[in-house]
């Protein structure tokens, strides 16, 4: 039978397990992958600075933990009174400075000991264009919504974007030379930069990383972007903004990503997961009676299991879940 679509081919290449710690950086896409990575059982960091879309201050903010590189005051700004970083996204701005200040200082505190004793190092870029302050040249995560006269726009070249994540990645494989670095394109389309500049954009990234997986055999990519923007080329896998995928869409790309990181054994404990997981959506006709008494204890009993079998998770959320049905 002839077949009507691109099928993207994804066999095992990496070697993903739940004793792994991961630590994610990244565009928005990370943030999806990221939340099906915990609601898996994975021991996930994930983007300490928020989303972040150019790679050169994904690296820059892996600098900033690597090194622990402190927070200073005056790295935080005020526009119509509001506190911001642009090393930051603005899920970290605020009102009140000091309240600014302490949180991104905490996290940043938490994401360097997680980077340290990270396994595994997801990356994910999403646009090679970047803003610059037009008076340092110094290049943003965010531009928090200033006046285009503060910044000056361009777009990084492969050749910067190989030469500073090679220098950092060298210092860090030196020091944890079995570190492993997934690394992936966003497939969500930058269109307000404009159609063409967006393939330009992505072509840039997808060139980067191929040099970088050449460079360091603990680099490998994913083809998230292919999978939804060659195989999966249909509104229908997208949102109402028709530029991100839809749960649908991260479904596929999921089950994808399992084919290629994950063995039988680690599917199988992800599966365990599930289950208990859609029991705790579970709705009880009659809460109280001995029937759903009788559901959490067994639920219990199998969450004990696991945590017996896999010390490495963290299941405290779903027993608590199941206890508070016995109180």
């Amino acid at each position: 039978m002839e077949t009507f679509r691109t099928i993207i081919p994804i066999k095992k290449t990496w070697d993903l397990t739940h004793a792994d710690r991961i630590l994610t950086m990244g565009s928005c896409f990370a943030d999806r992958m990221s939340d099906i990575l915990m609601q898996s059982g994975f021991r996930v960091e994930h983007n300490p600075f928020g989303v972040l879309y150019n790679p050169m201050s994904v690296v820059k903010a892996l600098e900033t933990l690597w090194y622990n590189i402190p927070f200073r005051d005056e790295d935080v700004f005020e526009y119509q009174g509001c506190y911001a970083s642009f090393m930051h996204h603005t899920s970290f701005s605020g009102r009140d400075k000091d309240e600014v200040l302490k949180r991104i200082r905490m996290r940043t505190a938490q994401a360097s000991q997680a980077l340290h004793q990270a396994d595994c190092l997801m990356i994910t870029f999403g646009t090679s264009w970047v803003y610059a302050l037009a008076e340092t040249g110094k290049i943003v995560a965010n531009c928090h919504k200033l006046p285009d006269y503060h910044f000056v726009r361009r777009r990084l070249d492969v050749a910067e974007i190989v030469e500073y994540y090679s220098e950092f990645l060298e210092v860090v494989f030196r020091e944890k030379p079995d570190l492993k670095i997934l690394m992936t394109v966003s497939p969500i389309r930058h269109f307000k930069d404009g159609a063409h500049e967006n393939t330009l954009s992505k072509a840039v990234l997808h060139l980067a990383i191929e040099e970088l997986c050449l460079r360091f055999p603990q680099i490998v990519y994913f083809p998230a972007y292919e999978l939804l923007c060659d195989d999966l080329r249909d509104y229908r896998f997208y949102d109402e903004d028709m530029l991100h995928p839809n749960s649908q869409a991260l479904r596929y790309i999921w089950e994808a990503f399992s084919q290629f990181a994950f063995d039988k054994n680690t599917k199988d404990l992800i599966h365990q997961l599930q289950q208990i997981h859609k029991a705790m959506q579970h709705k009880p006709l009659r809460p109280g009676d001995e029937a759903y008494v009788r559901f959490a204890q067994k639920n219990l009993a199998a969450i004990a299991m696991l945590q017996l079998a896999h010390p490495e998770l963290d299941l405290t959320e779903e027993q608590d879940f199941f206890k508070r049905i016995l109180e």
